[in-house]
């Protein structure tokens, strides 16, 4: 038996699309053995064989996701006693060894007309206890660490701040076709209804790619001629981000705002809402305006400049380091 600290990292979304959560925990597990030897680290899934190298897998079904953060994760977390657990967003009932929690984003304070009053309620108690109850909170974002003090009153020193960044396999390539391409979850907070009639409007074609949340915004964005891909394979999304001739990201509220910096590493424009993360990842890389139709000209205009602006500013983020700064949380939480 090993003398090395356990941690244990809640990894339930891999394999379920969940797209930024299941980016961000694939990215830290595969990074944390490097970054840390000095600890052991274990994920719990669904999905054993998406665990990477260098992480114990703990198999553990879920029918229900309640009923698993009510029971299932305590028990095991009692049978395995790691010194320190990490979870997304919410915590089990029961967490005996201390815990980090990663918090993306307060969508559901910030705008809570899109979600379903069960999902609302459940967001706003067990996010707001996770973060109460949680030795240290990372959040994805200086937004979302704002948010955090603002809307939970959570202490400042009690956040660190551990930004996404793009998959190595984000890179340039030669030449671009003309298509437009929307990357998110397709539901209304992400304003694709915004980015087809943009598009139509400069006369050019737009790609819409994600889970497919609202099937009759879906449905509204085939009328309006947008072609809608849902969820894609990462080699296939790669492709479209390097052929795309600009990324159109109207949202109106984001935590990080991922394929904002996914398109920026494949020297692709971004013409997006001037939206404080989209503004924090993007800095002076990408288009800011609601008037989505003329950033798209622009954008198109200044191809070459924004292309070389993006490729630089991508390069300030590092999945490497995110799981070095994680690992340091860790370790401050263990000497506690």
């Amino acid at each position: 038996m090993s003398d090395r600290p356990l941690v244990l990292v809640d990894a339930d979304v891999l394999g379920r699309r969940r797209t930024g959560d299941e980016t961000y925990v694939a990215q830290l597990l595969r990074e944390l053995p490097a970054v840390a030897p000095d600890l052991r680290f274990a994920a719990v899934t669904r999905e054993p064989t998406l665990v990477p190298e260098g992480i114990e897998p703990i198999p553990l079904p879920a029918r229900s996701q309640e009923l698993r953060m009510a029971l299932a994760v305590p028990r095991l977390l009692r049978r395995m006693r790691p010194a320190l657990a990490h979870f997304i967003h919410a915590l089990p009932l029961s967490c005996p060894p201390p815990a980090v929690v990663t918090v993306q984003d307060l969508s559901w304070e910030r705008d809570p007309s899109v979600f379903g009053a069960v999902d609302l309620l459940t967001f706003k108690v067990f996010v707001r206890r996770a973060v109460r109850r949680a030795e240290r909170v990372l959040a994805i974002s200086e937004r979302t660490k704002r948010d955090l003090i603002e809307l939970y009153g959570t202490a400042a020193e009690k956040i660190v701040v551990t930004p996404l960044a793009p998959d190595p396999a984000f890179e340039p390539a030669d030449g671009h076709d003309s298509f437009l391409l929307f990357v998110s979850a397709i539901e209304p907070r992400k304003q694709p209804l915004a980015a087809i009639d943009a598009a139509n409007e400069v006369g050019r074609k737009l790609v819409v790619v994600g889970p497919r949340k609202d099937e009759e915004l879906a449905a509204e964005l085939v009328r309006r001629g947008a072609e809608v891909r849902g969820y894609v394979p990462q080699d296939e999304l790669v492709r479209l981000y390097q052929r795309a001739a600009c990324l159109v990201f109207p949202s109106r509220y984001e935590g990080f705002g991922l394929p904002v910096v996914e398109a920026m590493a494949c020297g692709t424009p971004v013409v997006a809402a001037p939206e404080p993360a989209l503004q924090e990842v993007a800095g002076n890389a990408a288009v800011f305006t609601d008037r989505l139709a003329d950033g798209i000209r622009q954008a198109l205009a200044e191809r070459s400049r924004l292309s070389a602006a993006g490729l630089e500013r991508a390069r300030a983020f590092s999945w490497r380091e995110t799981a070095r700064i994680t690992a340091d949380v860790y370790r401050s939480v263990l000497a506690a």
